[in-house]
């Protein structure tokens, strides 16, 4: 994958780290180097953001996560073409998971941590400052995002981080509807309903903001 900007010694990382693991068996899929990819980024970003923004730790703490989660990893993983290179099962494929932002932003971790094993700290750390730090741009939009504006909301008041727990699915496989429990310490949950798991949890969110921003009236 040229678009990574590095030149791989070890090619079947790339392979492993666009692989589903419904299209293989064992630890030949993703999910290991999505494990390794996740605290590789996390710890670039983080280091990138303490010494660039002069800010509290509950503000970074927001910036951190509305740069890392899901959405934010899948965007990346769009621009690089990886919906198209996703390695599963066509049954897999034929529901549309290639396109999904949890299969996405895992594979983009993954291939952090491809790049890591294969260039080390240097190499992976310039691959994440370099294609996540064209997310800066959309600071206001990444932040605007209800589940970064409850957490960041959450963390100033100490009341620790929001926690989401699918509740309920209903309707058919083509178009289900998920129902979302989001949960504040020392608050009633709040659900939120949506076509997929990441817009429930942020329909959540959002109804959980309302109720706090209520109280606070």
């Amino acid at each position: 994958m040229k678009t990574l900007g590095h030149d791989f010694k070890d090619v079947g990382l790339i392979r492993r780290a666009l692989t589903h693991g419904s299209a293989t068996k064992g630890t030949d899929s993703y999910q290991r180097l999505e494990f390794l990819g996740d605290r590789v980024l996390g710890c670039s970003v983080a280091a990138w953001l303490y010494k660039g923004h002069d800010e509290a730790e509950g503000r970074l703490t927001a910036r951190l996560h509305a740069l890392v989660e899901g959405p934010a990893n899948a965007e990346v993983a769009r621009s690089w073409g990886v919906s198209e290179l996703v390695i599963m099962e066509t049954k897999t494929r034929a529901k549309g998971l290639h396109l999904s932002d949890n299969v996405l932003g895992d594979i983009a971790e993954a291939l952090v941590g491809a790049v890591f094993i294969d260039g080390g700290w240097d190499a992976a750390d310039t691959l994440v400052r370099r294609e996540w730090g064209r997310l800066l741009g959309d600071k206001p939009r990444l932040l605007d995002d209800p589940k970064s504006r409850l957490q960041e909301w959450t963390l100033k008041r100490r009341r620790g981080m929001p926690t989401y727990v699918v509740v309920d699915r209903e309707g058919p496989p083509h178009a289900p509807v998920f129902t979302v429990e989001a949960s504040v310490r020392g608050e009633e949950p709040a659900r939120g309903t949506g076509n997929n798991k990441q817009d429930a949890e942020k329909a959540a969110a959002e109804a959980m903001l309302r109720v706090l921003l209520a109280k606070a009236d």
